[in-house]
């Protein structure tokens, strides 16, 4: 950690330049990139911090380097210009960019050397694979699921009973707005790109079809899924406006108490949890076709290809211990994040929390649902692009079907250059 040089100014009093020397030499730096922020920031300080005092010759540099897209953008950039972290954190439809052209190491061969593969849950190393090669192995794993606010829910005399259905789900919406718009409090938070993921999903359909690899964001279940969730904020107007073009924003109102439902990550668990205390509630997403399915988010930890051989070797010990059951059980005691590893919840940290508290159970049994998503170089292109295709359509500047179209016409260019 950063506070390793004010440890080594202390110790120069009795020593030799070349003593120092030497015990620098011995001590191996290895850079790590991460997105995490606030509490979930703080809980992955803890888990370096444990790491480093057990590895005592590995120091991890650990740098917040912004959200999922802000990583991949500065990896962009600092590749070419050789200024790479030695480790990174990559969401898990964005790192097919990284692996196609080369820059993450292939985990394959130190996965089946370490014991935490059969420890792992299929749905985590499925989704850091790529091509068949395991190119990042997850860390922070979630699906969507329907938070809501049990005081405005009261306070608008309305029961969670009817969230099991997307017409309940709307039917809600507008009945709170209905009742406490007067007051500043909106029915829903417009849906965030993982919440309009999970929709479509839950539609029956996808951005890209992972069989195929087909671009089937214009396909007409897609456009009927973006055709509901546009209605909250063009046709019924139960939302706020700022969270279209700001995600914060819908966060910030819904802690805040003026947003009664939002569908958000379970990795925002732990903030929500700490902000409303017992007035957070927690639903699954309901099912809304044949092919019922959510999807699996976060990110996982891949190693760039370009480095030495020792320091892949350090970086390897990281990421085992980050995904043991003691550290895997911290991090989802801690933030809402899934457990990855089998072992998880028989760690007492992990336990305590899941059996004292039903709102961690909810995206775990949703996980019988839960999928993977298309993770080929075109899918970074098209979830950089999808925000601004969103805003138009949200604030009715296009179309959906117009929008739509166009997006995937241009999506199929993309994905013929890579």
């Amino acid at each position: 950690m950063k506070l390793r040089s004010t440890a080594a100014l202390a110790l120069i009093t009795g020593m030799t330049f070349g003593a120092l020397s030497s015990v620098a030499d011995a001590k191996s730096t290895l850079t790590f990139w991460h997105s995490f922020g606030g509490e979930n920031g703080k809980a992955l300080e803890r888990l370096v911090a444990k790491f480093e005092a057990q590895n005592p010759e590995i120091d991890i540099d650990a740098l917040y380097t912004g959200n999922y897209e802000d990583i991949v953008t500065k990896l962009q950039a600092a590749i070419p210009a050789r200024r790479h972290p030695d480790a990174v954190i990559l969401e898990v439809t964005r790192y097919g960019l990284f692996a196609e052209r080369g820059v993450l190491e292939d985990l394959s061969p130190y996965l089946e050397k370490d014991p935490i593969k059969n420890d792992l849950y299929p749905f985590a190393l499925e989704v850091g694979q790529y091509k068949g090669k395991n190119f990042i192995v997850p860390f922070n794993s979630s699906t969507p699921v329907l938070y809501y606010n049990k005081d405005i829910f009261a306070r608008a005399g309305v029961e969670a009973t009817k969230l099991n259905t997307w017409d309940g789900v709307r039917e809600t919406a507008v009945t709170i707005h209905g009742k406490l718009g007067g007051e500043g409090v909106y029915g829903i938070e417009p849906m965030g790109q993982f919440a309009r993921w999970a929709v479509t999903m839950l539609n029956g359909s996808d951005l890209i079809n992972t069989k195929t690899g087909d671009i089937i964001i214009d396909s007409p279940a897609t456009i009927e899924a973006y055709e509901w969730m546009t209605d909250f904020v063009k046709e019924l107007k139960v939302t706020s406006l700022d969270p279209v073009t700001d995600e914060k924003a819908g966060k910030a109102l819904f802690t805040g108490g003026r947003e009664a439902m939002a569908i958000e990550s379970t990795g925002n668990l732990g903030g929500y949890r700490k902000a409303l205390g017992d007035n957070l509630g927690v639903a699954p997403l309901p099912c809304n076709s044949e092919n019922c399915a959510v999807p699996i988010g976060g990110a996982g930890i891949g190693i760039l290809s370009a480095i030495e051989t020792e320091k892949k070797d350090a970086i390897w010990k990281f990421i085992s211990f980050m995904t043991s059951p003691e550290s895997n059980a911290h991090w989802f005691a801690s933030t809402g994040y899934l457990p990855i590893n089998k072992k998880t919840l028989d760690v007492a940290e992990a336990k305590q929390v899941f059996d004292a508290d039903a709102r961690s159970k909810v995206a775990f049994e949703q996980l019988g649902i839960a999928r993977g998503r298309p993770r080929p170089p075109v899918v970074t292109w098209m979830r950089t692009t999808e925000y601004d295709v969103w805003e138009q359509i949200a604030l009715g500047q296009r179309g959906v079907k117009e929008a739509l179209t166009e997006f995937a016409t241009r999506a199929r260019e993309q994905a013929a250059k890579n």
